[in-house]
């Protein structure tokens, strides 16, 4: 049973005890768009789906609700590729993982992606196949391909739950639920109430009014006003708790989420937090615990190709952790991406001025650019790239690289003719008989003047003609006439080439 009560949603601490029955904490997985956000969205009667840009949950969501009395605390990750490493992070602080599959679709190789995941969490996993109202829905085929993974449903004599579910009419979303409280007291789930509080940093951002904002999973103890929290990062006296509604609370319990403002910096995402007795003791955790800097490398540089340098402001830490691995994706043969700067916040004054420094552009993932900014850098000409959906960020950084490549000439070479006789010479064109010794010759194409094998000049064909008919094009061994336009007098004796050139933008 949850420590927490239905009529004001506050928990209740037992002295006599230390050890407390927690709620499950499952973390919803799977392709994207078959349907996480929408079961959940039904579960808590709130609209998540329409608030995301493209449809797209784009950062990890933690919420929490009430089944019976008994709390159930839900994550939601994003289902797009750019955030495998943000779905593995919610995989591994979970109890158990319920992969949502739609029903129409069956088994993506994001869904494979996601199957590793929990094995390698090594936690309990229950089947949700979706949209079972529609026509092409076929679970038998999705529970096939299933097993075909090494994943067992109940049904197939395995141990897998596995539950039919609709989003649209809500089929199967209160069974799911029992399935979830049942497997949770099978797991008989303990948190430690006596140990100082602890847990993870699920998200993180810089609030423009409010400073370092961090969502935190409590996993033990009990969190509270005033405690002293540090990370391997950042440590910070905890000013304000919220729940995931934003209401103001005094103490939150394990596995609630909450929203803290307390850190002298935004956290790294993914870090575990510790409360402690004193500032000292907490500067001492974060000493030994500091990672070192990550330095992340898109791509080394290399002579001889071209660097285009970028700037990467974001809302949050997740969002920048999927630009980055967005952008290392993208072939760099011959163009290598260099990321100067990269932080959470909107754009500012300094980043103009470290883009104007290093010919750097600016890419702003669903943040704003203040005012000042803005205005200096249509002054200077900087170019800032904004953004709401991840996936069109390696679409069009792709076609920035492209452009910076240029174009290039590709010449073709289609034959040769021996020139025979003059029949007419005007200011810069020319009638020419001859013979195709080599290839073939067509109409419209470009032609080299040679005389005893150099080159004297250039110029092109203007029409060709066999037997006095205009003809487009003939082969080896022909005879044909020739209307020649250029600045060089072609002779009898002199060999033209016939080739054409073409501009080809430059491919990654």
């Amino acid at each position: 049973m949850s420590p927490k009560t239905p009529k004001n949603n506050q928990k209740v601490r037992k002295p006599d005890t230390t050890l407390e029955t927690r709620p499950p904490i499952v973390v919803f997985l799977g392709h994207v768009d078959h349907g996480k956000s929408s079961i959940l969205d039904y579960i808590r009667k709130t609209k998540i789906v329409e608030q995301e840009s493209g449809g797209i949950t784009q950062h990890i969501g933690i919420y929490q609700i009430e089944h019976k009395d008994k709390a159930i605390t839900f994550i939601d990750t994003p289902g797009h590729e750019a955030f495998d490493a943000m779905r593995s992070r919610g995989a591994k602080v979970a109890d158990m993982a319920v992969l949502v599959i739609a029903g129409e679709e069956g088994i993506k190789e994001q869904t494979k992606e996601v199957i590793e995941h929990i094995k390698q969490a090594k936690i309990p996993i229950i089947v949700a196949i979706n949209k079972i109202d529609k026509s092409q829905a076929d679970p038998e085929k999705v529970k096939r391909e299933l097993a075909d993974l090494d994943i067992m449903v109940e049904s197939m004599g395995g141990n897998v739950p596995c539950v039919e579910t609709s989003a649209v009419s809500g089929k199967g979303i209160d069974e799911l639920i029992e399935v979830i409280l049942l497997m949770a007291e099978i797991e008989d789930l303990k948190a430690d109430l006596s140990k100082p509080a602890e847990g993870v940093v699920i998200e993180s951002h810089l609030d423009p009014r409010r400073g370092s904002t961090a969502t935190l999973l409590v996993e033990d103890g009990i969190l509270r006003v005033g405690d002293i929290v540090s990370t391997a990062s950042c440590i910070g006296k905890l000013k304000i708790l919220e729940n995931f509604h934003g209401k103001a609370i005094k103490e939150a319990f394990p596995s609630d989420p909450i929203i803290v403002i307390c850190f002298e910096s935004v956290p790294e995402v993914g870090q575990r937090f510790k409360v402690f007795k004193s500032v000292e003791q907490a500067l001492e955790y974060s000493k030994e615990k500091k990672e070192k800097p990550g330095v992340y490398k898109v791509a080394f540089e290399e002579s001889g190709k071209k660097i285009l340098n970028l700037i990467l402001k974001t809302d949050v830490l997740g969002s920048l952790e999927a630009v980055k691995e967005v952008l290392g994706k993208l072939p760099q043969d011959k163009v290598v991406l260099r990321i100067l700067k990269s932080e959470v916040g909107e754009v500012n004054l300094s980043d103009i001025k470290t883009a104007i420094a290093c010919k750097a552009r600016i890419l702003a993932f669903r943040v704003h650019v203040n005012a000042q900014a803005s205005s200096f850098a249509r002054q200077m000409k900087i170019i800032i790239m904004k953004f709401d959906v991840i996936y069109e960020v390696g679409e069009k950084i792709l076609e920035v690289m492209e452009k910076s490549l240029g174009s290039e000439t590709i010449r073709h070479d289609f034959g040769r003719v021996k020139v025979l006789l003059i029949f007419r010479t005007e200011k810069n064109r020319q009638i020419v008989g001859g013979k195709i010794t080599e290839g073939e010759v067509i109409k419209g194409t470009k032609i080299e003047v040679l005389r005893q094998d150099e080159l004297v000049g250039k110029g092109k064909m203007i029409n060709l003609q066999r037997d006095k008919k205009d003809i487009d094009r003939l082969i080896k061994g022909q005879e044909c006439g020739i209307l020649f336009e250029g600045g060089v007098r072609i002779e009898e004796g002199d060999a033209l080439v016939i080739y054409k050139e073409e501009r080809v933008k430059g491919e990654l």
